[in-house]
């Protein structure tokens, strides 16, 4: 017979009474990390919108989608990523659809 039954839990080390669940620490929205791909996210963005960058705003477009992914203070980081979304959509609507810059053909 196998030795994995019902006997062997009387000699079990383990005490189920002594677990504890796991509990998150509370930490202060001002003491969380910095959200480094947001903020890139943001300077992206007004690269693309300000010099017209078609580059710079699909750069910013893919660090939103990082930071979302990462998303740790729902309402702070959301601003953030939501503005930076923002600026890149402009920029690339811009870029794409809006008027010819002067000096260049096409």
């Amino acid at each position: 017979m196998s030795s994995h039954g019902n006997s062997n839990s009387a000699n079990d080390p383990r005490m189920p009474s002594a677990a504890k669940p796991f509990v998150a620490p509370m930490v202060n929205p001002q003491d969380l990390p910095v959200d480094y791909s947001g903020f890139i996210a943001v300077i992206f963005g007004i690269a693309g919108v300000m010099f017209r960058y078609k580059l710079s705003s699909w750069l910013a477009i893919i660090f939103c989608a990082q930071s979302l992914t990462n998303l740790r203070n729902f309402e702070t980081d959301l601003k953030q990523v939501s503005m930076a979304m923002m600026f890149a959509i402009m920029g690339l609507v811009t870029n794409y659809f809006g008027p010819a810059r002067p000096g260049r053909k096409g």
